[in-house]
Order: C-alpha cells, then sequence, then structure tokens
C-alpha cells in the first residue's frame, strides 16, 4: 500500500487544538447522527404517503417498490461511524470545491434533500480526490483529514478518539512533518492491521489509488484482477460492485448485479460488506447454487470429471442434441382446414429446417421459428386460393394437431436431462457426437456405467450440473446479469466459464483471482486462455501486487513456492513490517506441538486458524477440544476464536493467526498441493506458526 502524499502532520505539542477539533468533530457526528434519523423517519413516512398516490396500477407498483427499498436501505444500513475522513479545498484554486469542506462517509446525509450535505457519499466524483490526491497531484485539496475510531464503534460520537491531517496543496506542503515519498498514515495501518474478528469488514475508510482506480472504472468496462494475497482484490470488487449501483441504479437494477463466490463459506464471510456501504438486496451466490437443477447425489472419478469440464464437451453436447433435428426425408404434411386440406411437401420441410439449422438459433428457438414457417407456407396456398385470413386463423393452424406432429418429428422437443442420459448412455450416441474431438478413452471415461432407470432415478454429480447447464442455454439463453463479479475464478474450468458468460451476455464482468492460488484439476495457468471461455478474450488484467494485510515476512515464505506452482504471476510484497512467523517441529508429537501453538495464538487477541488435510482435520478438532479449547463449527462461526478447517476449505478467509499443520502433507495431498499450501500459508494476518514432522516442502 503506497501513497505519494506527504506523512500526517503530528499533533501539535499543546494539545488543546486537538481537543478542540475533536470536539467540532463530534458535535459534526451528533448532527450527522440526527439527520440520519430523521432521514430514516422520513423514508418510512413516504413509503406511507406513497401508498396513497393515485396512480395506475403499474405506476403505483414502481413508486412503492422504490420508497420501500430505499426505506428498507436506510433502516438495515449497520451502525457505526457516519464519516470517515474529510476534505478542505483550497480557496482559490478554482473550481466548483473552491474553499469547500466535505465529510467522506459511507452515503450521503442531508438535513433535507435541498440542504449542503452534511457527508459525501464515499462513490461522489466528489470523494474521489480523497482517494487519489498527493503532494504531486492535489487536486485542488488543501488539507485531507482521517478520523479515528474506536474499535467495534457504533457510531458513539465518543468514539472519536483521533484524527489526522495532510496538508497536500502546494502553499502549504513545506510545514513541519510533510515530506515527499511513500509513507502510510498512522490511522490508515491501525485500520488495516487490527484483528478479524467476525466477518469481512469493508476497506471503504483505506482504499489505495490503484483500487480506486478499479473500483471506479466504467460499468461498461469488463476488468480482470489478477491479486497477490493481501491486495484486496476481494474488498475492490465488492466496492466496484457497490459504486456501480450508485453511480448507475437503474441499468443495474434493470439487469440484476450477481456477486458469484467459491463456497457458502466464503460467502458468509463478505456478506456484511455490501450492506454496510448502504447496499442490500445484491444476489451472492455460487455458481454451483445457479446451475443447480438437481441436487448433487453423484460423483465422478478424477478422470471423468476432467472430461466433464474440458472445453471440448460443448461442442459434444451441440451435436447430441441438435442431432436430433432431422433435416431431410421428412414426409408430406397435410392439414385438414374445413373441406380443404392444405399440403406442405417433404423437400419443403426439408428446407425449411435447414435454414434454421443454418440461422443456429436456441433450440427452442428453432422448433418455433420451424413452426411459424410451416404455418406460413400454409398460410400463402390459403391467400392464394381466398384472400387473407384473419389471426384466429393463423393461431388455429399454428395449434392443429399434424403441425405439432411434424414439428416433433423434424425438431423433437428435448430436455437437458434426458439429452445428457442419453449421450452418457449410449455409447452409439456419444461416439457419433464425440467423433474427431474425443479420443475412445475419454470417451469410456464419460460413459455411465449403467443407464439410469429414469431421468428423475439418475444420480448427477457436479460436474453433470455444468453439462446440464450448457444443455439448457442452448435450449433457450439464461436470464442475463447486468454486471456479475466473479472471485477465486482462477479455478473455473472452461465449462463452468461458459456457464457465467451465458449469464452475462451483454453485460460486463470484474474477474477476481490469482493464478498461483489455483487448486482445481482444471485451474487456469493463464487469464488469457480463462477469459477467452468468459466469452471476454480482450479483458484488461490488472495486476495487484502491493499486500497490506500479509505481514512481510509471511509473504516472503510463501513466495519462495512461486517458481514451483507453474503460474507465470509476479511475487507479492508487502508494506508490512510487523507479525510474526515461526516454525515449530513436533518431536513425535503433532497434536501435542499443535495445541502448544495454539495456546500461544491465545494469548493474542484475535482469530486463529487452525489447517490441516482433511484427513488430520477430526483428530486435531477432538485434540483442541479434549484440552477445553472452545472450537468453532465453522467459519461461519465468528463467537469462537478457534476454528479448525481443513486446506480445502480456507481459500478467500482471514485470521490474525494461523497454525499451518504438516505443509508436507498439505502439498502431497493433491495433484496441485503446492498451491494449495500456498493459500494456506497466506491467510494470516498477524502471526504465523508452521508445525511439522516432515521435512518442509520449501
Amino acid at each position: 500500500m503506497t501513497s505519494s502524499g506527504p506523512a500526517p502532520t503530528p499533533a501539535p505539542k499543546d494539545p488543546a487544538p486537538l481537543h478542540a477539533a475533536l470536539l467540532r468533530e463530534r458535535s459534526h457526528h451528533d448532527a450527522c447522527r440526527a439527520a440520519l434519523a430523521a432521514m430514516v423517519a422520513g423514508a418510512d413516512l413516504q413509503v406511507v404517503t406513497g401508498e396513497d398516490v393515485s396512480a395506475s396500477g403499474a405506476d403505483a407498483e414502481v413508486l412503492g417498490h422504490r420508497l420501500r427499498s430505499h426505506a428498507k436501505a436506510l433502516r438495515e444500513l449497520p451502525e457505526g461511524p457516519l464519516f470517515f475522513g474529510r476534505l478542505d479545498f483550497a480557496e482559490g484554486a478554482g473550481g466548483e470545491h473552491d474553499g469547500l469542506g466535505y465529510h467522506v462517509g459511507r452515503l450521503r446525509i442531508s438535513e433535507h434533500p435541498a440542504a449542503p450535505p452534511l457527508v459525501v457519499d464515499w462513490r461522489a466524483p466528489v470523494s474521489r480526490a480523497f482517494y487519489q490526491a498527493s503532494a504531486r497531484d492535489p487536486q485542488g485539496v488543501a488539507v485531507r483529514r482521517r478520523f479515528g475510531w474506536a474499535p467495534g464503534s457504533r457510531g458513539d460520537s465518543g468514539d472519536l478518539t483521533g484524527l489526522e491531517d495532510e496538508h497536500l496543496s502546494a502553499g502549504e506542503a513545506g510545514e513541519p512533518g510533510a515530506t515527499e515519498g511513500p509513507v502510510m498514515s498512522a490511522l490508515v495501518a491501525r485500520e488495516i492491521e487490527r484483528p478479524r474478528v467476525g466477518p469481512m469488514r469493508d476497506i471503504v475508510a483505506t482504499i489505495q489509488p490503484e483500487q480506486d482506480d478499479l473500483v471506479r472504472a466504467e460499468l461498461a468496462e469488463s476488468v480482470c484482477v489478477q491479486g497477490a494475497p493481501g491486495t484486496g482484490k476481494t474488498a475492490v470488487g465488492l466496492h466496484r460492485a457497490a459504486y456501480l449501483l450508485y453511480t448507475h441504479p437503474q441499468r443495474i437494477r434493470r439487469g440484476g448485479l450477481l456477486i458469484l463466490g467459491p463456497n457458502r463459506a466464503f460467502l458468509s464471510y463478505i456478506s456484511e460488506v455490501l450492506p454496510s456501504l448502504g447496499e442490500t438486496g445484491v444476489r451472492q451466490s455460487t455458481l454451483a447454487d445457479e446451475i443447480a437443477r438437481h441436487p448433487v447425489t453423484g460423483t465422478d472419478p478424477a478422470r471423468a470429471a476432467a472430461v466433464k469440464h474440458d472445453p471440448r464437451m460443448a461442442e459434444v453436447l451441440r451435436r447430441a442434441l441438435y442431432g436430433r433435428v432431422t433435416a431431410g426425408g421428412a414426409d408430406d404434411l397435410t392439414v385438414p382446414d374445413g373441406s380443404y386440406r392444405w399440403r406442405v411437401r417433404g423437400d419443403d420441410l426439408a428446407r425449411i429446417v435447414t435454414d434454421v439449422l443454418a440461422e443456429e438459433p436456441p433450440y427452442e428457438v428453432g422448433r418455433e421459428r420451424v413452426r411459424s414457417r410451416i404455418v406460413r407456407r400454409i398460410q400463402e396456398q390459403a391467400e392464394r386460393r381466398s384472400g387473407p385470413r384473419p389471426a384466429s386463423w393463423v393461431r388455429r393452424i399454428e395449434r392443429a394437431r399434424p403441425v405439432s406432429a411434424c414439428v416433433d418429428a423434424v425438431w423433437p422437443k428435448a430436455r437437458p436431462e434426458e439429452v445428457l442420459a442419453a449421450l452418457l448412455s449410449d455409447p452409439a450416441e456419444l461416439a457419433e457426437a464425440a467423433a474427431g474431438l474425443l479420443d475412445p478413452e475419454e470417451q469410456q471415461a464419460l460413459r455411465l456405467p449403467r443407464p439410469p432407470r429414469s431421468v428423475r432415478s439418475a444420480r448427477w454429480s457436479a460436474a453433470d450440473l455444468v453439462l446440464l447447464d450448457e444443455v439448457a442455454g442452448l435450449l433457450e439463453h439464461p436470464h442475463g446479469y447486468g454486471h456479475v463479479v466473479v472471485d477465486e475464478a482462477q479455478d473455473l474450468s472452461p465449462m463452468e466459464c461458459r456457464a457465467i458468460a451465458r449469464r452475462v451476455p451483454f453485460g460486463s464482468l470484474t474477474v477476481l483471482g490469482d493464478l498461483a492460488q489455483g487448486t482445481t484439476p482444471w485451474a487456469a495457468r493463464s487469464w488469457r486462455e480463462l477469459l477467452a471461455h468468459l466469452g471476454r478474450p480482450d479483458m484488461k488484467v490488472v495486476p495487484l501486487t502491493t499486500g497490506f494485510r500479509v505481514p512481510g515476512a509471511v509473504l516472503d515464505l510463501a513466495n519462495g513456492l512461486l517458481a514451483r506452482l507453474g503460474a507465470d504471476v509476479p511475487p507479492a510484497r508487502s508494506l508490512r513490517h510487523d507479525g510474526e512467523l515461526r516454525i515449530r517441529r513436533a518431536d513425535g508429537d503433532l497434536p501435542g506441538a499443535v495445541l502448544d501453538a495454539v495456546r500461544d495464538a491465545l494469548a493474542h487477541e484475535g482469530s486463529i486458524g487452525v489447517i490441516t488435510t482433511a484427513t488430520d482435520a477430526p483428530l486435531v478438532r477432538r485434540t483442541l477440544t479434549e484440552a477445553g479449547i472452545a472450537v468453532a463449527l465453522g467459519p461461519e462461526d465468528p463467537a469462537t476464536r478457534v476454528t479448525v478447517l481443513p486446506a480445502t476449505e480456507v481459500k478467500g478467509l482471514e485470521y490474525d493467526h494461523v497454525v499451518a499443520v504438516e505443509p508436507a502433507a498439505i502439498a502431497e495431498a493433491q495433484e496441485r498441493g503446492l498451491n494449495r499450501l500456498y493459500v494456506v500459508l497466506t491467510r494470516a494476518v498477524s502471526r504465523l506458526e508452521v508445525v511439522h514432522e516432515k521435512a518442509l516442502p520449501w
């Protein structure tokens, strides 16, 4: 985390001016709190009066929804400080903010809509200077003030305990304490380094210039962030979502905004960030939940799963589906119409089907095009014989039994489950669809050991659900979102990327990840390849390499693994020189050594994550419990300080203290075990203790 601005002005030797400034700021916060309470009450009143407004049904419904949503968002805003910074613009600098001052917070607060704001929203254009201004480019700012609040403050004005001023304008840059070069605000440092208790916090008070550039990228711009551990990529993605909702509310809400995380534990961890920024009602989900047509009741051998996630399966499935269409050999169609019979010749039917296939529509759209063109042929005959036909006649012909039977014959109905079950159960059909794409061994890996008795009784695996979603997307396009934020994207398979791409055909993407943390068998080694599967091959890739969450000693240890991970990423560097790294050899008693490490960690403030292999996690949990140490049920249980997790479940999570148990076993547990170990080592934000018996794998 860097800043090109001067060092904060130190507190004066005489504390009286500082005390007076604190009293003024506390008084301002009290005024803000009263104004916010009035805003909440006013929003509730607007809901009541809005329900009495005379309007058409549609207009009244839209108005009511907007009023209720606004009132709900204000009521659900978590308690906390109402501002974290202030900007004082220099007099005589010109521009619309000349000589004005603004407090910066999580939402705009004013005594009434036309009054000057008591607090401006951090997403407002004027607030950008809070994150971007520096001594070299003050952007008209004379003084940037940061506020220090007591940890865990619920917004009591007495919790405002400190302030810190940076003098940025050219006329004041030479004041005592003002220096050039990369420095870190003391208040920012304390905020970043304080213990992680409970879910993920927002970073709105500590956003750095390079992060702000990503947060405020244009809506139409898709961005990929290659973020090293501790660089805040997840928080950047969430704040970008909040920024887009603020800047383009109608466009975003019309299409919808989706946050995709790797698992539900991760979603629980980040769940409070958007509400703390005043944004509620945003869909936060996993891709597995988005495509879940059925419960996952089956498992695939590793070889079968790898083939199912391979991008070649998209063409195999397309062939299997459209192979049901019959473009030639159809019998003549005869449709009775009173005393007359209309006929469409078989060769005309074949041309209709061939023409529709050439247009490559979604399968269901193609069916209806075939139907409408058959009806059009009949209508042309009828109109040549006796003039125009009414719409009721056209609808009757469309529903005529011979027409429906003909459409079913040449372009049959299809369900994803039927298509996939038939493909995986019938070696001949699979061989035809996979010809030139999958070799015989790959086809054999895909075949079901026995066909399901029925589609309903089939045991679908997680990879099957991805294939079912592909077929469903061929049948008809799913609902599209205006913007999708995808976290831990490096672990997505090509087929999973296609599932996401289908859900944002015309919107934009924020893709977050770290190639070094790719742990699935199909994890990406190149962003260009993954982005191509997302349908955005030219998306800008922005690296974040400066960490301010993970201590430097911990990152140095993890960087030692990079050369062996097969990922072309730059090493991370940390601006934090605090923290602690310890290596503890077990000497024949691994559980006892883990217990000692946890007891040492308990002497410090903050959360503790004990990370081991899935096989050893129950033993470690039992050892701690029998020693009288309370162990959380999972990462979603913030009330208990100690959590024992398998290495497979820690991605995206952070703990003040991490006890990494037997790194060699973690590295050996799976194909990309070293990548998994890299993830484990970088979960610590204060202390990392490595406990081992085997030789360390670095």
